[in-house]
Formats: C-alpha cells, structure tokens, sequence
C-alpha cells in the first residue's frame, strides 16, 4: 500500500516515552544473583539508575530480593532510603566530605572512604558504619595499596566493607584484570573478617575469583553487555516508543537533515520520529544507528535533529501505518552507541527527562 507524503502516519499524539520493564530488571538481577552464587548481590543505582528513575527500580530489586545498593551521593542514598526502608544497605561511592556526617547518619547511609584524610575526618565528626575504598589500578578514587596496609593493624568495628573497582573488567583477556586480583587479595590480608568486593557486572562475568563476599553490578541489571566481545545473558529492560509524526519519499539524488550529510541513492521512503538529540540521542547516530519498527530493523537516515529523526523504512510502509510508532534502543543501543563513538552506559543516563517514563511488569 502506497502512504501518500508529507501527511501524519497515524493519530496517535502520545510523545515519546522511555518503557521500563520492571520483570526484565528483576530477571536480570536473579542471573546476576546466580551467577555470583555464594556472594550477596548488591545494586548499583547511582544516576538516577542510569536514568530509569531510582525510586521504583529500587523497590523492584526490593523485590527481587536486593538487600544493598550503592549510589554516588548522599542525596542519591537518601532517595533510596525513602523508596525502600530501612533495612536495606546502602552505600555512597563518592563516600564522605567534611560537613556531611549529620547527613549521612540520618539516612542511615555508608560512606565509602577513599583517603586518609577523609577517614580521619570521618572519625572526627563522630564515625560510625564505612567502607574503605583501595585503588589497585584503576587511579582513580581510594586508598593505596600501602596507605591500606597501614590501617591493617587497627581495630574496624565500623567497617562493612573493603572494596575496589575493576578498570578492565569489559576486556576480559585484559592482564589488568589478574594484576588487580592479586593487589585486592593482597590487601583482604590486613582486614580478615571484613567482607570484601571487587566485581561490578563485568567482574561478575569474569568468575568466581572476583566475586568474594558481594558484588555490585549496574549496567547488567538495565540489560546492557559490558563487553560486546562477550556474551552476556541480560535481558534488555528499556526501550524508548516514539511516534510517527510524518511518512514522506525522496527520490533519487535527494538529502535529508542538516548538513545533508544523507543522499538517496534511489526512492526511499522515510519516517520522521519524534524523538531527538534533546531526549538523549546522539547526533552521530545517524552514521550506524538504528531503531525498530515492531521487529524490524530500520537505520536512521541523515543527522539526528533536536526533537526529530529520521528513518528510512522502505518496505515496510504498511507496518508504517499500522503501527504509527518506533522504538528506539532496546537490542538496538550497541549499535546506535557503536555509531555514536560512545557506550550504552552514557546512551543510557543521557536519556531526556521530557521523556514520559512508563513501567511494565
């Protein structure tokens, strides 16, 4: 069936809204749960988790089961705090600042130190539950390895947790990988007893031997791979739905977009979606990207605009008007993100907040 131009595909005038599977996200967190059996399985839920919206992502994994999550600020934790209770652990990354600790200890959050200085600081303004935090390659936040080992001696009756934080866990041949198992393993000889982590999703995946006494995985949990060289058994828990706001054909030799960086080779058909660089999608997605029309792949055709993009759907014109609406990421984010010269992580947390949120179970 011919869709005639420049005409709306459909009625539909419901705008673009991200959907949320909250049986995906507690599935995801059951294989996570399994695969590092005889840990416990925390959740990372830092960023909004990753732009799901934190508050009903955290009472899913409630659920689920979940009994700790980690966020990257004290506001991040008392968030948490309020969706599920108070039984639940929940430890803040970006750990302790001078002022904080009435905040803190409020919420009943625990801060994960990552120098002296804050550690004596912390001790200062009255202590309490902490975790320390140890650098073993990443240089990034923590504690050297030497400063830990120093600390060894003293007594840590507040302390929950010795932790430190992969950098290559996504390349899993990486020899950073084993060099920062052997530090991790060298410093759990100075605090014996303390339970310890190592493993975010991509540890997880690694083995066993990363896993010790609890692991923390984020991106797995929202159903994005950590490594596209490696499987991972992750269901995919978002997708952004998108309506067809307009179906028109170019002939051969025209352009789409700005820049006109897009040319017809032949007569194509194309959709124009109502979804754009403002809700989170990247610019450069149109060189690889591509979204979904029920079950078919279609790419996206010419740059992508701040509320628009467009999608070369030739073949599938009757689907068009059936369904009047896409979907964007999903399966789909490793190519669009591929595209983009980016991950799925940042797709993810980038995602707009115009967007409507919808939750499915």
């Amino acid at each position: 069936m011919k869709i005639p131009d420049a005409i709306p595909a459909s009625n539909s005038a419901a705008p673009a809204c991200l959907v949320v599977s909250l049986d995906a996200l507690q599935r995801n967190y059951a294989t996570l749960s399994q695969l590092a059996a005889g840990a416990r399985c925390a959740a990372v839920v830092k960023a909004d988790a990753y732009g799901l919206d934190a508050a009903p992502v955290a009472r899913a994994l409630r659920e689920a089961g979940c009994t700790a999550f980690f966020t990257a600020t004290p506001e991040e934790g008392a968030a948490i705090r309020e969706a599920t209770g108070g039984q639940p652990d929940i430890f803040v990354l970006n750990g302790f600042q001078p002022g904080q600790h009435a905040q803190l200890v409020s919420a009943n959050l625990i801060p994960v130190i990552s120098s002296l200085e804050t550690l004596h600081a912390w001790r200062a303004e009255g202590g309490g539950p902490h975790a320390l935090h140890v650098d073993t390659g990443m240089n990034r936040l923590g504690l050297t390895v030497e400063e830990a080992a120093g600390l060894a001696g003293e007594e840590h009756h507040d302390l929950r947790l010795v932790m430190s934080h992969l950098a290559c866990s996504d390349v899993p041949g990486h020899p950073m990988n084993a060099r920062q198992l052997t530090r991790f393993r060298d410093v759990l000889k100075g605090f014996p007893g303390i339970p310890a982590s190592l493993a975010n999703t991509g540890g997880v995946l690694l083995g066993p031997d990363y896993h010790f006494d609890l692991v923390r995985p984020g991106v797995g949990l929202y159903g994005l791979n950590p490594a596209t060289e490696r499987n991972a058994p992750f269901h995919p828990v978002f997708h952004v739905d998108a309506p067809i706001l307009q179906v028109r054909t170019l002939r051969a030799g025209d352009t789409i977009g700005y820049g006109a960086r897009y040319t017809a080779k032949d007569d194509r058909l194309i959709a124009i979606a109502g979804f754009g660089y403002a809700d989170g999608l990247p610019r450069a997605a149109w060189q690889a990207g591509t979204a979904r029309l029920g079950d078919k792949p279609v790419p996206i055709a010419g740059m992508v605009s701040m509320d628009l993009t467009a999608l070369d759907i030739t073949g599938h014109e009757g689907l068009a008007r059936q369904l009047g609406r896409v979907q964007f990421y999903g399966e789909d984010i490793g190519p669009v993100a591929q595209a983009a010269g980016t991950i799925g992580y940042e797709l993810l947390v980038r995602l707009g907040q115009r967007l409507k949120r919808e939750y499915a179970r």
